[in-house]
């Protein structure tokens, strides 16, 4: 057992499947010998050299076609897009090449493809490189999406992402990167489409992603005092979205709100509470609440980014306000 941050988890996850397997390689912009722009590669250069691990040009394009033409060709790229905004630059590969290719190709062709990159706010990096895209990559078909929330996660996550046959979409929340736990030794392999209950409550049901996720943990504490018991739920893969885990906390609460870094509009919650008003309407005992970010591009003051982005004061106030009114 060694305590590892976030950061330092995703060198652990990429070592651990390229030592297993000779065909994974990784390339990305300042990877190798920075050991990447948030120090979250730092010694897989040393260990895999610079056939394995590749600096690239400043330029998301190149990266990923490089990387689909490796996965069409039998390796298991890593490719990084260092801030998750830049997939604008290169949007038009991820959502009508590599999310397409095998569908079109009647599957003679398969794309063992992870597409990584720092997604989120709360670092005060402004408009342009602090989006949730998240609910950008989720509507594309033939693209799995990845979220992790913690350490242990993102080592489980990323084997399972790099097994995958599938590309995979593998947003790593920013804000989370210093953060530490516990991690066991050996291989961790965790399964896509598998959501967790790290709390159970009988009163609501909190489902969260990402960096999202240790704040409704603690909204919920909070929440325990003044008697309303919440099952937090991590949602952890978007694409494929475990419902059956969601629908059944969800029924048993009768009581649903979300907590989402994305903007408002078109964001995962919006889906899922779709999904909910579907399936179990009529187990709910009140409104789907949904908390999250306005849709406005995020400021880069200290303040107002704060203002934005859910916090936990507003968790909880929300939760409170909603199961008394």
């Amino acid at each position: 057992m060694a305590q590892l941050t976030f950061r330092e988890a995703i060198a652990r996850g990429i070592a651990q499947e390229m030592r297993r397997d000779d065909s994974v390689v990784f390339l990305g912009e300042d990877v190798g010998a920075a050991g990447g722009v948030f120090k979250g590669t730092v010694g897989l250069l040393e260990e895999f050299g610079d056939v394995r691990v590749r600096d690239t040009p400043i330029s998301e394009q190149a990266i990923l076609g490089a990387a689909m033409g490796a996965a069409m060709t039998g390796l298991r790229p890593i490719a990084e897009i260092m801030f998750s905004d830049f997939f604008a630059v290169c949007w038009d590969i991820v959502a009508n090449e590599i999310a397409k290719s095998r569908y079109m190709t009647n599957g003679q062709v398969t794309f063992p493809l992870v597409i990584r990159s720092g997604n989120g706010g709360g670092l005060r990096f402004g408009a342009q490189h602090s989006q949730s895209v998240e609910n950008w990559a989720m509507m594309i078909p033939g693209l799995k999406v990845v979220v992790p929330s913690n350490a242990v996660d993102v080592i489980g996550l990323m084997a399972a992402s790099i097994r995958d046959p599938d590309p995979v979409i593998f947003l790593e929340a920013k804000a989370l990167y210093a953060s530490k736990m516990d991690v066991p030794d050996g291989e961790i392999v965790d399964t896509l489409g598998s959501a967790k209950v790290l709390r159970q409550g009988s009163n609501a049901t909190v489902v969260a992603l990402g960096s999202m996720v240790p704040k409704a943990l603690q909204a919920a504490e909070e929440l325990a005092t003044n008697g309303i018991e919440c099952t937090v739920i991590d949602v952890r893969s978007l694409v494929p979205l475990d419902t059956t885990t969601i629908l059944r906390e969800v029924s048993a609460t009768g009581r649903m709100f979300t907590v989402e870094e994305n903007p408002r509009l078109c964001g995962w919650g919006a889906e899922l509470a779709s999904i909910i008003a579907d399936e179990v309407f009529y187990d709910l005992d009140g409104p789907i609440v949904r908390i999250t970010t306005p849709h406005i591009p995020l400021p880069a003051a200290d303040a107002l980014e704060d203002l934005a982005i859910p916090s936990v004061e507003r968790i909880v106030n929300t939760i409170h306000k909603s199961m008394n009114s």
